[in-house]
């Protein structure tokens, strides 16, 4: 199979929890690591290795559209990538499927090629907003051909260089807007003076600790001193070893499951410093109610009798929205998710997606522009639509734990981040751990 294409659908019954779960968990690399190590490396003056990366369809596309540009990448070892930089050369094209990552990450690199880059993506890709990469690159300079959607299908008219310096963005629908300018920046003839001015604050702040530390460490001059704004210099990009973490975004469902349907989950390997926004479901399972402990084996989470009612404010890790949303949708209530308006240009609206799912279960759920609460739950078995994102895929899988017969209209979907994900959850459940 393509490790690329989009997988065929596949239906999917969610494991009911018969009993409480006793489970450790292996879960794949951080995709968001990766992403930013594979764009890095192939920035950079050397090459790179990449040790535990995520092996997924988000990260072979974003493989794919670094080849095409002309960056060599070996993924013959499972366990280390190699990446060899080379000019980037133009008169290519880029499938970015479904991946934020790669349709945004990459136009910039695509940006300092010396010919014209074409970009397009999954159906679904179409309709994600991309009009902050695309409205970024022509401040600086950059010709783009979009046809007026400021979205996939668009050409970036690369010249083989980009000048550079102060850009004024309003990052307030996605991070990766901010992570991709800065990244390509180092490149740029005069560096980068990147500034936020939108009406709202840049969500999923951690992924902006990640980039900079991530710069750092590839030996870029960043400055991120004052708020809003981030200064890059013009320099060069060092080849590096890159270890990249476990996903905790991947990881949350399964801690999730530890309450919804009581017992105890061990997530192994969970770092102790990271920059990684999935590490707050850590204190967020704790004003549920759970016991969170640190074992030689890694983070075990012990579910309590019942989540405690609470409201949350999500903006800073929205990702993990969905599976939240499923226990929460399988509680007495009230709980309340806000802060996350961004989410409803993700892989779909998942706002109304999670809200539309919820009801289906016989939750009563009001709906906010930027979150929603949960009156009180619902166990109605029927079908849960994923709408071909991975996330609604594990938050359907929560759900199921406590409403016995549901089944996911595709849990293939999963593939974008972890394609044996329904196996390790089957195994989760059933006590195979």
């Amino acid at each position: 199979m393509n490790a690329t294409a989009a997988p065929e659908k596949r239906r999917w019954e969610a494991p009911y929890a018969e009993a409480s779960i006793d489970a450790v968990v292996r879960v794949p690399g951080s995709k968001s690591m990766t992403a930013r190590a594979l764009v890095l490396a192939a920035l950079a003056s050397g090459p790179s290795t990449i040790r535990r990366p995520l092996i997924a369809r988000d990260t072979h596309l974003m493989v794919a559209g670094l080849r095409s540009i002309g960056v060599a990448v070996d993924t013959g070892d499972d366990d280390a990538w190699t990446v060899t930089p080379g000019e980037f050369r133009g008169g290519s094209s880029v499938d970015c499927g479904l991946a934020g990552t790669v349709m945004r990450f990459l136009p910039p690199v695509a940006a300092l090629a010396d010919g014209p880059v074409a970009f397009d993506g999954d159906p679904h890709a179409r309709k994600r907003p991309n009009d902050g990469v695309i409205k970024a690159l022509r401040g600086l300079g950059v010709d783009i051909e979009d046809g007026g959607r400021l979205a996939l299908p668009f050409t970036v008219n690369a010249t083989g260089r980009v000048k550079g310096g102060a850009l004024e963005v309003d990052a307030s629908k996605t991070s990766q807007l901010v992570s991709a300018l800065l990244m390509a920046a180092p490149r740029f003839e005069n560096g980068l003076d990147l500034r936020h001015v939108g009406d709202r604050p840049v969500p999923s702040r951690p992924y902006l600790d990640m980039v900079v530390q991530m710069l750092r460490q590839a030996g870029a001059e960043v400055d991120d001193s004052e708020p809003n704004r981030w200064r890059v210099a013009p320099g060069e990009l060092q080849g590096r070893e890159w270890t990249i973490e476990p996903d905790l975004q991947n990881a949350a469902p399964f801690l999730c499951a530890a309450v919804a349907a009581g017992g105890r989950v061990t997530v192994e390997g969970w770092p102790t410093e990271t920059t990684q926004a999935g590490d707050a479901i850590r204190d967020v399972l704790v004003r549920l109610g759970a016991r969170v402990e640190w074992t030689r084996g890694g983070l075990t989470v012990i579910g309590s009798a019942a989540p405690i009612p609470c409201e949350l404010d999500l903006a800073d890790a929205s990702e993990l929205t969905p599976c939240l949303a499923a226990l929460f949708g399988v509680s007495e209530g009230p709980f309340a998710i806000r802060g996350v308006a961004h989410i409803r240009g993700h892989e779909t609206d998942r706002v109304s997606a999670l809200v539309t799912e919820l009801r289906k279960i016989g939750a009563d759920v009001d709906e906010f522009e930027d979150g929603f609460r949960v009156n009180a739950g619902g166990r109605t078995p029927g079908t849960w639509s994923t709408y071909a994102d991975h996330r609604m895929a594990h938050a359907g899988a929560v759900a199921g734990l406590a409403v016995r017969g549901l089944v996911l209209d595709d849990v293939a979907c999963v593939s974008k981040t972890w394609p044996d994900f329904a196996e390790a959850w089957e195994q989760a459940v059933h006590g195979k751990g």
